[in-house]
């Protein structure tokens, strides 16, 4: 995990930084809910993540996941626009291209091996100019297979995305816009559609995908549909709140100078000032957000959040228990709440803190920082069995299976035998040696 934030950041196996936010997570599944139910999928089956990275992408891997890279937001200029791209991922996902796509470039891969096999065949009997030919010409047979599969891929999602938006009644304007944007960061870093082969590329050129798209789109219904101007404006606010937790303090106070009293200006200088340590300016900052929306607990999160990371914990209990309190004890935002308890370093917070946490693990066990701050309880408290526990729930996360599975037996050996964490350990530990023994075999 990096650090502790409002975004909460650590490592999958799949190694990207995934940032965790309850605001930005809500808008993504509003957003993507009604395109979910369109491709015939089950809302609570998908998710749709944001990960660390500031280029313009967007994937799937093996099961319902859409992931979002940051720069994909930062580029998007409404939620509309993310929206056409959510819809093409979830196009992937029904095609099961995730799984196809292994399969083609595992063939792909013996086709290439094949022809070097041919080629040093060859080059032993002397015939060396042959055997590089049988090379060369093996090594663009598997590209040239590989590429034209991932091609067939892309328009296919294509295809699926537009029915999905017009399924959910959405207009697919915003996917014309951002294939628009794609093109002209190509032409931004020198290249066109007029200098790309066709042939050498995994997606169909920009151009012709907006060709093709905009007809389709046009003859829906939903076309001249306006966007959600709810959604719009939350995805602004969280847009906003985006660039100010990645981007460095001065790029943030040139995009929102202290001219512009916007939500989404204030929502990302909060973070810029926090960051460089100016406390009084945070504050200021999200008490403005807070005076036009006293009960927005996002804004009573955030407040609590540069509190507590500003050395001030006890004030920043008030805004956090209101604002777990307000959204049903989100986890995220309880786990906040949790740390500020724990910051606190006042034994009276302690079962307090333990409550709060083992809800929020109790709902998404894939929350580092929680169950870090309950290791620190439990060891506060003398609680060894559950600190291990809380150990190897955070190794499993790293996929740092030998810890995990000797953290899980140390603890097995001291809860009580039947006990809901006994078996979790349990869970733990079968679980890590099944990895270990996987890893095993691929060596």
């Amino acid at each position: 995990m990096i650090g502790l934030a409002l975004l909460l950041p650590f490592e999958q196996a799949h190694a990207q930084s995934i940032l965790r936010d309850a605001e930005t997570e809500a808008l993504l599944r509003d957003m993507s809910a009604p395109l979910v139910k369109a491709a015939g999928l089950d809302p609570r089956n998908v998710d749709v993540v944001l990960v660390g990275d500031m280029s313009i992408n967007a994937f799937v891997m093996n099961g319902q996941v859409v992931y979002l890279n940051a720069g994909l937001i930062n580029t998007a200029d409404t939620a509309n626009e993310v929206q056409g791209v959510i819809a093409h991922e979830l196009g992937h996902i029904t095609g099961g291209h995730a799984i196809a796509g292994e399969q083609s470039a595992k063939e792909a891969g013996n086709i290439s091996l094949l022809s070097l096999l041919i080629g040093a065949a060859a080059v032993a009997v002397g015939g060396g100019e042959a055997g590089m030919a049988a090379m060369m010409a093996g090594q663009s047979a598997a590209m040239g297979k590989y590429l034209a599969f991932s091609r067939a891929q892309e328009s296919q999602a294509d295809a699926a995305g537009a029915s999905f938006l017009a399924g959910a009644g959405i207009s697919g304007r915003g996917s014309l816009d951002f294939f628009r944007k794609l093109e002209q960061e190509g032409y931004r870093r020198g290249y066109s559609q007029a200098d790309m082969d066709p042939f050498m590329s995994t997606h169909p050129l920009e151009g012709d995908r907006i060709a093709t798209l905009q007809e389709v789109y046009q003859k829906d219904p939903a076309w001249n549909r306006p966007s959600d101007p709810v959604l719009e404006a939350r995805f602004r606010r969280a847009k906003a709140k985006l660039f100010g937790y990645l981007s460095d303090p001065q790029q943030t106070h040139k995009a929102f100078p202290a001219t512009d009293l916007s939500i989404p200006a204030r929502y990302a200088r909060a973070y810029a000032w926090h960051k460089e340590a100016y406390l009084d300016r945070a504050i200021s900052e999200v008490d403005a957000l807070l005076k036009e929306a006293p009960s927005d607990p996002y804004y009573l999160e955030l407040k609590g959040q540069i509190l507590t990371e500003a050395g001030r914990p006890g004030e920043a209990l008030a805004p956090l228990r209101r604002a777990t309190e307000l959204t049903g004890n989100q986890p995220l935002i309880a786990t906040t709440f949790g740390h500020a308890l724990v910051a606190t370093e006042d034994p009276v917070h302690l079962a307090e803190a333990e409550r709060v946490l083992r809800a929020a693990v109790s709902r998404d066990r894939e929350n580092p920082d929680a169950w870090y701050q309950l290791g620190q309880i439990y060891n506060q408290t003398g609680d060894v069995a559950r600190a291990r526990l809380a150990s190897a729930e955070m190794q499993v996360m790293r996929g740092a299976w030998p810890q995990a599975l000797s953290s899980a037996e140390a603890a097995t050996d001291s809860l009580v035998r039947g006990s809901p964490d006994w078996l979790r350990a349990q869970d733990i530990a079968l679980q890590a040696r099944g990895e270990m023994e996987r890893m095993r075999k691929r060596r």
